[in-house]
C-alpha cells in the first residue's frame, strides 16, 4: 500500500492541518515528501507516498502534531525532524536485529540501514525483512546439509532482496559515492 489513513479527533482538525491559505499542509508535504489528502471522508486524512519509511515518518509526525495541538510551519518542521531522527534509530535497530536473528556479522553500515528499511516494506503481503531472515535460516540449513558454507548462504539469503529497500534518492547517493574519488 502506498497510503496510510490517519484518524482525526474531529473534522475541525482538517482545517487546522490545511492552515491559512494551505500553509500548514504545504509545509508538511515539503518536510515529509508525502502528499496529504484531505477529502470529504469524515474523521480522517490520508498520507500518500511510495516510500514506506517517509510515509511512516509522516504518520508519526502528524500524530504528534495532533496530540500537541500546535500546527504551524515552524512546529511542523521541528516535529518532522524529531520523527525522522526516531525513525532512523528504528531503522538501524531493525537492521541490527535482523543481522543478529540471521546470524550474519560484519556488514557495512549502509547495508544495516537498508536491511532496516525492509521492515517497512511488504511484497506479496509479507514483510520483506521477516521474509529475508526466514530465507537466511532456510539457506543456512540447506547449505549445512549439502556440506557448503552455511554462514555464506545465510548472508546471501538475508541480502537477496536488499534492492527493494532502495529508492531513487538512495540509488543516486550510492552511485555518487561509487564514482567520487
Amino acid at each position: 500500500a502506498s497510503s496510510t489513513l490517519v484518524a482525526l479527533p474531529s473534522d475541525e482538525w482538517k482545517g487546522r492541518i490545511i492552515g491559512r491559505e494551505g500553509r500548514n499542509v504545504k509545509a508538511f508535504e515539503a518536510a515529509t515528501g508525502c502528499d496529504v489528502i484531505v477529502d470529504e471522508t469524515p474523521g480522517q486524512v490520508t498520507l500518500s507516498c511510495f516510500d514506506p519509511v517517509r510515509r511512516a515518518v509522516a504518520h508519526q509526525a502528524l500524530l504528534a502534531l495532533l496530540q500537541d495541538g500546535r500546527i504551524h510551519p515552524a512546529r511542523i518542521e521541528e516535529v518532522v525532524r524529531e520523527s525522522q531522527g526516531r525513525m532512523q534509530e528504528r531503522v538501524l535497530e531493525q537492521g541490527r536485529k535482523a543481522l543478529l536473528d540471521a546470524g550474519v556479522n560484519d556488514v557495512a553500515h549502509e547495508l544495516v540501514e537498508l536491511l532496516g528499511r525492509l521492515a517497512f516494506r511488504t511484497s506479496y503481503g509479507q514483510n520483506v525483512l521477516q521474509h529475508s531472515v526466514e530465507a537466511a535460516h532456510l539457506a543456512g540449513g540447506m547449505a549445512a546439509e549439502l556440506g557448503l558454507d552455511p554462514v555464506l548462504a545465510r548472508r546471501a539469503a538475508l541480502l537477496h532482496d536488499i534492492g527493494k529497500a532502495m529508492d531513487h534518492a538512495l540509488e543516486r547517493e550510492v552511485a555518487v559515492k561509487e564514482y567520487m574519488p
